[in-house]
C-alpha cells in the first residue's frame, strides 16, 4: 500500500514555510510527517497529511505549486539497527532509496520510516518477504 505524500515548491525566503504552514493551519490539515530539503533558490517541502487530499486542495487553492507522489511507509523495529536491517534488504535487491524521511513519533515500539524508491512494487514485495512492516493509511491515522 502506498501513502500519498504532497510535495510543495516554496520560494527560498524567510516566512515562507511559516506561510504554508499557515494555510494547512487554519484550514485544519493535520501534519503526520514533514520533511525540508533545500536549493539556492527554492525549497522543497514534502508533507504526509492526516488528510492528503484535503492538504494538496488547501495549497493549491492558495497559489501554492504541490504535486502529489505514491510513497511506501516502512515499519521498523525501534532499537539501534533496525533501519540498518531495512536498508540491507533494499540494497541486496539493487532498490535506489531516492530520499527518506521519518513520521512523527513511534507506535508500538515501531519506528515509521517514509521512502521514496526507484521500485515501489518491488521494494514492497521485498521488504514484506523479509518480515519488514509496510505500513497503510490506517496505521498512520490518515485518511
Amino acid at each position: 500500500m502506498s501513502v500519498k505524500q504532497i510535495t510543495a515548491f516554496l520560494e527560498n525566503k524567510a516566512g515562507r514555510l511559516l506561510e504554508v504552514t499557515e494555510i494547512l493551519s487554519q484550514n485544519g490539515v493535520d501534519l503526520r510527517a514533514i520533511n525540508i530539503a533545500e536549493t539556492a533558490d527554492y525549497g522543497l517541502l514534502r508533507i504526509i497529511a492526516k488528510d492528503s487530499d484535503k492538504a494538496e486542495k488547501v495549497l493549491k487553492d492558495e497559489g501554492v505549486i504541490c504535486t502529489a507522489t505514491p510513497v511506501i511507509a516502512v515499519a521498523v523495529s525501534d532499537r539501534p539497527g533496525g533501519l540498518n536491517g531495512m536498508l540491507k534488504i533494499l540494497a541486496k535487491e539493487n532498490i535506489d532509496v531516492n530520499y527518506m524521511y521519518s513520521i512523527f513519533g513511534h507506535i508500538g515500539g515501531l519506528a515509521y520510516m517514509i521512502l521514496q524508491v526507484s521500485d515501489t512494487e518491488n521494494a514492497k514485495k521485498v521488504l514484506i518477504e523479509n518480515g519488514i512492516g509496510i505500513a497503510g493509511a490506517g496505521d498512520l491515522g490518515i485518511n
